[in-house]
């Protein structure tokens, strides 16, 4: 553990200028998650959500994105877990993509609204069939004895759908779709002179738009 310190990483390997960048982050998020992808980055659409409840004590779990459009960035949870309880208090959260092997990382801040529940439906049903069980075996993020619980559970669930009986999306299950107002795209630099470029909602703009700033590192 005397060596943690001692841990460095030089970044050489791209750069970030505003004069190359999209002028919308959605267009320069999908830029770089193409990128990502091409570059076989394991689980790229790995994000960390950061949200918090009422009492303001921050919490943060890795979940996946599912879905990108114009609204913003969407993932899918049970409702009832921390995320969801904390997200109903206290609707404002944060996202972080990391990835390594292109030395990038993007910070998103915004608001999470529930999607609409025939689009929860939807998903639901395209999920693999232990996934749609295991959805109603969890009662996520609440105390269990031990893992039986979730074994006999789905042991029931397999009792009460037979293959090919169309499983119903549990009502405590959904997705969300963060609506960001400011997106960082963060490039790794020689000597820690990182590139950093916000887009942020500027309520001034007449169009609604984003303005680009460029942050010290």
């Amino acid at each position: 553990m005397s060596d943690i310190a001692d841990l460095r990483q030089e970044y050489t390997k791209h750069e970030l200028s505003a004069d190359t960048a999209a002028e919308d982050p959605i267009e320069q998020f999908r830029r770089w998650f193409d990128q990502a992808l091409e570059a076989e980055v394991e689980e790229p659409n790995a994000m960390t959500l950061a949200t918090a409840g009422a009492d303001g004590q921050p919490s943060a779990r890795v979940v996946l994105l599912k879905g990108l459009d114009e609204r913003g960035f969407v993932f899918y949870t049970n409702y009832d877990s921390q995320k969801g309880s904390e997200l109903a208090q206290n609707p404002q959260a944060a996202l972080v993509f990391w990835w390594e092997p292109l030395e990038r990382s993007v910070r998103i801040e915004g608001t999470a609204e529930r999607l609409p529940s025939e689009e929860s439906t939807d998903y639901f049903h395209s999920r693999p069939r232990g996934s749609q069980l295991g959805a109603w075996a969890s009662p996520q993020s609440h105390v269990i004895d031990d893992r039986t619980v979730l074994e006999d559970n789905l042991d029931e669930l397999r009792e009460t759908y037979d293959d090919g009986e169309e499983i119903p999306r549990p009502q405590h299950w959904g997705g969300y779709v963060v609506r960001p107002r400011r997106i960082e795209f963060w490039q790794g630099r020689p000597n820690r002179l990182h590139d950093r470029l916000r887009y942020r909602r500027d309520d001034e703009r007449d169009d609604g738009g984003w303005t680009l700033e460029r942050l010290a590192p």
